[in-house]
């Protein structure tokens, strides 16, 4: 019996460690991966809310930009890492819904090989038209386009963006005759809609707020459900009759899909209080993001809904980026 009890004395150590080591989230620095470029609106909400979450867990929260692939390259990355919750990825509606119909084959699949933690901020898409074009709003300019034979040229942040498909929607819905120019981000897009060289594009209000508060480009309609309370005079789609123009890029957070229930709750958890937090929330919509944060299984519900919604739109236009 001494034998014995001396035997599982000398077991505790390894055990005690071992034990703790599979509770403790996170057992290091959080590497969190943005497809895009430092300084867009992806960027800004990562690095936002990471700053309040490694006060939160007490680790640091590593921003890594790794753009290219329309996203799937840091998505290939995040589905390679370990699934201790330890590495997470910035991951919008281009790669969890869109990517699988806009490609015949991808380096991951969304709802295999990634799991949803909270979708983190929605950026409603703005319809905004260059100062010559002479329509004082978006009924004048729907009827100018409609007018024309030969269709107007618009602009996107890119093929397969939000921006892009946001526009295509509306092209749908309103049934108008457009031509798609697309651009490697929405910068130099707006770049070229303020200096005239192209009519229109949809935009975000994070990237384009500062060609909207200063002339540059004029705001006519926005695909959100309800007006933008930093744009309270400018009309929904839906109210000039076009209810089905909703749009917005979602920006989310995702883990390899082999990450434990009980770590991605705690994600959760944590990432949905640094989103809560004052500080944060205040900087999130100052810079035109609408804050969310919510449950694992609402952001998956969500996806299922859009992914409906948009693979139809992309079929029946036959978009393909391949």
């Amino acid at each position: 019996m001494k034998k014995l009890i001396a035997t599982c004395l000398l077991a505790l150590p390894l055990v005690a460690p071992l034990t703790a080591q599979a509770q403790a989230w996170p057992s290091k620095p959080v590497r969190w991966l943005v497809p895009y470029p430092a300084g867009g609106g992806s960027d800004f909400l990562a690095r936002t809310i990471g700053q309040q979450l490694s006060t939160q867990i007490s680790q640091p929260v590593l921003v890594d930009n790794k753009p290219g692939g329309n996203t799937a390259i840091a998505a290939a990355d995040v589905v390679r890492s370990a699934p201790d919750g330890n590495t997470v990825l910035s991951a919008d509606n281009g790669t969890l819904v869109f990517n699988p119909a806009l490609y015949k084959s991808l380096s991951y699949s969304p709802t295999k090989d990634l799991a949803p933690v909270t979708l983190m901020g929605r950026f409603p898409m703005i319809l905004v038209v260059a100062p010559n074009v002479t329509a004082k709003d978006a009924k004048e300019f729907i009827a100018q386009a409609k007018a024309n034979p030969d269709g107007i040229n618009y602009a996107s942040a890119g093929a397969g963006s939000p921006h892009h498909l946001a526009m295509e929607l509306l092209r749908t819905e309103a049934g108008l005759k457009m031509n798609h120019a697309p651009y490697r981000g929405a910068a130099p897009a707006l770049a070229d809609v303020a200096g005239g060289q192209v009519p229109a594009m949809m935009v975000d209000l994070a990237a384009g707020a500062g060609f909207i508060k200063g002339g540059k480009v004029r705001p006519l309609a926005v695909a959100n459900a309800k007006r933008l309370p930093q744009l309270p005079d400018v009309p929904t789609f839906a109210e000039l009759g076009f209810k089905n123009v909703e749009a917005a890029a979602l920006v989310g957070m995702v883990v390899p899909a082999a990450t434990p229930a009980d770590v991605v709750a705690s994600l959760n958890k944590q990432v949905v209080s640094a989103i809560n937090a004052p500080d944060v929330h205040k900087k999130l919509v100052d810079f035109g993001v609408e804050p969310v944060g919510n449950t694992p299984a609402q952001f998956a519900e969500l996806l299922k809904t859009e992914t409906t919604r948009w693979h139809k739109l992309i079929r029946d236009l036959n978009i393909t980026l391949d």
